[in-house]
């Protein structure tokens, strides 16, 4: 098939932040892969690609500035097909996908879920029991993943008194920690040094911040009491 022939058609992703963590963590990657390789076999030529970072996939289409910019580029040109990766990168809710998907048809404008063609694009009742099935399914792993994530928050805190969020002093670099204490502790000639002279000294030992500074006395107070 020549260039000439292929259909046009724009490819959509979605990422969300509950999600984008460990192992999917290259979900925009894979999505990308997914979208090319079908658009290549079945005869497409992507000519634009919107995204919406950190969209749960439970909020509605008409809600998502990526979406948005898609539809007033369709608009414009022409393009009557939107490619994803899956069903549930278009939306995981039950209800979005289904209205948000009758949008698109009342629109004139294709659906299709490269993992499977023909979840969008038949309208049968099976077809339609399939879809809303599939859906099910994923808002139910969804609901699955949050509530594991959130248990797991909730026994780190248990345990802790914290949960997530950035390490402190002594978690990040406990050797410069221990010797802020001692310089802290102990007195040079009768006196006891100040923040600042400790600052100076853990300089002159190689602690630094991340950008090569001398740290601040508000820092050294917090390494002491740590």
């Amino acid at each position: 098939m020549s260039r000439k022939e292929l259909t046009k058609a724009i490819a959509y992703f979605r990422t969300s932040s509950e999600t984008n963590v460990g192992a999917d963590k290259d979900t925009l990657q894979r999505q990308h892969q997914a979208v090319a390789k079908y658009a290549q076999s079945a005869g497409y030529e992507l000519i634009a690609e919107y995204s919406d970072d950190g969209i749960k996939g439970a909020d509605p289409v008409d809600q998502r500035p990526g979406f948005a910019d898609m539809m007033k580029h369709i608009a414009g040109n022409g393009v009557r097909t939107i490619i994803v990766e899956t069903a549930s990168r278009f939306a995981r809710d039950l209800i979005v996908q289904e209205t948000g998907w009758r949008y698109l048809k009342d629109a004139g404008i294709t659906l299709i879920a490269a993992d499977s063609p023909d979840a969008f694009l038949d309208d049968t009742p099976t077809a339609v029991m399939i879809r809303q099935i599939l859906g099910s399914v994923s808002q139910f792993e969804k609901a699955m993943l949050v509530a594991k994530l959130k248990g797991a928050r909730d026994r780190k805190k248990a345990a802790t008194g914290k949960c997530g969020g950035r390490k402190n002093y002594e978690e990040r670099n406990p050797e410069m920690v221990a010797l802020a204490k001692k310089l802290a502790r102990y007195t040079v000639n009768g006196r006891k040094r100040s923040l600042r002279d400790v600052a100076a000294e853990l300089e002159a030992a190689g602690h630094t911040t991340a950008d090569g500074k001398r740290y601040a006395a508000t820092a050294v107070s917090r390494m002491i009491s740590a």
